[in-house]
């Protein structure tokens, strides 16, 4: 009898909704926020405002999401203990990975002006006036570095045992403040990208609250009790920096991948830069809500493998695949029919819409591409086997820059046909080591004894 049709599929495929509805409209608010943020920037008079706000964006991705394993190391660990039963185990990542968050991002506060002044030359803006309205919205949004990091640690262990709702709450309040004071501080007060930065400050420590709030409600549910020790001994955090040493190798990568496309981009021009700047939104749009499926594979896939049952882990894995590939296909399809319109929407600067409809075309084919290392990480963070992560990057990395370097002439067609290879050759690697996986260590035959490497 197939997987698909036996009778834990259909359980899964409940699960899998369950956890992802309430991540996907939380995540929703995301890129409503980069919308928000691109259309009100992008209706002021010169496009150098929206390629300063792409630019100081982009640095805060190498500086926050460089440590994005507070989220996906803390969800895979926490989703196998709370798998196994182990109360305690559950607690003590909580406050392993909050401190680690505390101590980041105070040091990334500290070291502001260095982080900020050597990223800005490395993006290489196109124009001393874009570098200057880029750094002024670098060096307000540096402060929220702390509430962002504990943050990541909070929402990854609220995912990790299954409590996505609570993740809808905190993302919904980060955001919507958000977007609020973008229109308040830009629109209103004319403070055009410090409002922006402002903006996110604000949204940020009032998500940490409240974040830390229904922390404390969820500790007094749970079994055991606060253990100060796990905090002070550096080699009880052996699991964790097992977990995130890949994970953080693996993220740098990632995001080096896309600034060194709004690098180049910005090299081609600031109408060029502001054009990938609303595709990449839409984009986006589309990657949270794989995303959210993606969360669900975490928790489910860490919860089969803390239990060792393989045949929970394989229909979970379809039952995700099943979602994803249904959302990329209409992706696909919208952008097809209705990505001029949605351009449209996002700026009134004729010749930005022009350039983006141009290369509109990389976007329809871009879902069904990334669809699969979307899925896949969702799988290889929940089982904590992060490495197979970092070596499939690495391997997109060695292709992307050499098939970038070669088609130059073409200009932003070449970029986006580089990144387009980038992201296929993750999908395709990731698959090909799962298939083996599945074969050998995620089955009933394999070691089902290790799990981390």
């Amino acid at each position: 009898m197939s997987q698909s049709r036996s009778p834990a599929f259909l359980p899964r495929l409940h699960d899998v909704w369950r956890l992802s509805w309430p991540i996907i409209i939380s995540n929703a608010s995301v890129p409503l926020l980069g919308l928000v943020d691109t259309a009100v920037i992008g209706h002021l008079p010169h496009a150098r405002y929206l390629a300063a706000v792409t630019l100081g964006s982009t640095l805060f991705s190498f500086l926050f999401w460089g440590f994005g394993f507070l989220r996906m190391g803390t969800t895979g660990l926490t989703s196998q203990a709370a798998g196994r039963g182990e109360d305690q185990r559950v607690r003590d990542l909580l406050g392993q990975s909050l401190l680690i968050g505390v101590i980041i991002g105070l040091a990334l506060v500290a070291l502001s002006a260095p982080l900020i002044d050597i990223g800005l030359r490395l993006l290489q803006p196109d124009s001393e006036a874009t570098a200057q309205l880029a750094a002024d919205y670098a060096h307000v949004r540096i402060f929220s570095a702390p509430a962002v990091l504990m943050n990541y640690a909070i929402i990854g262990w609220f995912l990790g045992r299954q409590n996505a709702r609570v993740t809808l709450l905190l993302m919904l309040v980060t955001n919507s403040i958000n977007i609020v004071l973008d229109i308040v501080l830009v629109v209103g007060l004319d403070m055009n990208v410090k409002g922006v930065a402002t903006a996110s400050l604000v949204g940020d420590y009032t998500a940490l609250a409240v974040g830390l709030w229904l922390v404390r409600r969820a500790l007094k549910t749970l079994g055991g009790r606060f253990d100060a020790t796990p905090l002070k001994r550096i080699t009880a955090y052996g699991e964790l920096f097992r977990v995130n040493r890949h994970l953080f190798i693996r993220t740098l990568c990632l995001l080096f991948a896309m600034a060194f496309f709004t690098s180049q981009g910005a090299q081609l021009g600031d109408q060029t830069l502001a054009a990938n700047a609303i595709l990449m939104q839409l984009v986006m749009m589309v990657s949270y809500g794989l995303d959210g499926f993606a969360n669900a594979a975490e928790a489910l896939t860490g919860r089969a493998a803390g239990r060792r049952d393989w045949r929970e882990f394989a229909a979970s894995v379809r039952a995700c695949a099943v979602f994803s590939l249904l959302t990329a296909g209409l992706a696909a399809l919208a952008f097809a029919i209705g990505g001029p319109w949605l351009i449209a929407r996002l700026t009134g600067i004729e010749a930005v819409r022009h350039l983006a409809g141009d290369y509109l075309p990389w976007l329809v084919v871009m879902p069904m591409i990334a669809v699969w290392s979307y899925l896949l990480d969702g799988v290889f963070i929940g089982t904590t086997q992060t490495r197979a992560m970092r070596d499939t990057i690495i391997a997109a990395l060695l292709v992307y820059l050499p098939v970038w370097w070669l088609t130059q002439p073409l200009g932003n067609h070449g970029l986006w046909l580089a990144f387009t290879t980038f992201t296929l050759v993750r999908s395709l690697g990731l698959g090909m080591i799962y298939l083996a996986r599945r074969r050998g260590q995620w089955s009933d035959r394999g070691d089902t004894n290790r799990f981390n490497e």
